[in-house]
């Protein structure tokens, strides 16, 4: 499912305008992303929760020349499935 497959049923579940569930969407995720970047965690009960992680520096490698490269540390976005969606997907 694509934004715009989402967007149009989330208008036909909540009974909606696809205008309304667009501006509704994109406010669930520029609001999600501001809270991630100040570092909090955003959880919905039941569907799960988003976090930032810290993923520490590393060493890799470049597959085409096997030569060993450095990863630099980075902030992740990890997201961790509640119950309820969890146990739906089984």
């Amino acid at each position: 499912m694509n934004k715009a497959q989402l967007i149009d049923a989330m208008a036909a579940d909540a009974n909606l305008t696809k205008a309304d569930a667009k501006r509704a969407l994109d406010a669930f995720i520029e609001n999600t992303s501001k809270a991630l970047k100040k570092g909090d965690r955003v959880a919905l009960v039941g569907f799960g929760s988003f976090a930032v992680s810290k993923r520490s520096a590393r060493t890799g490698r470049n597959p085409q020349t096997g030569k060993e490269i450095k990863i630099a540390a980075k902030n992740v976005v990890k997201f961790k499935a509640g119950s309820d969606l969890a146990g739906s997907v089984q």
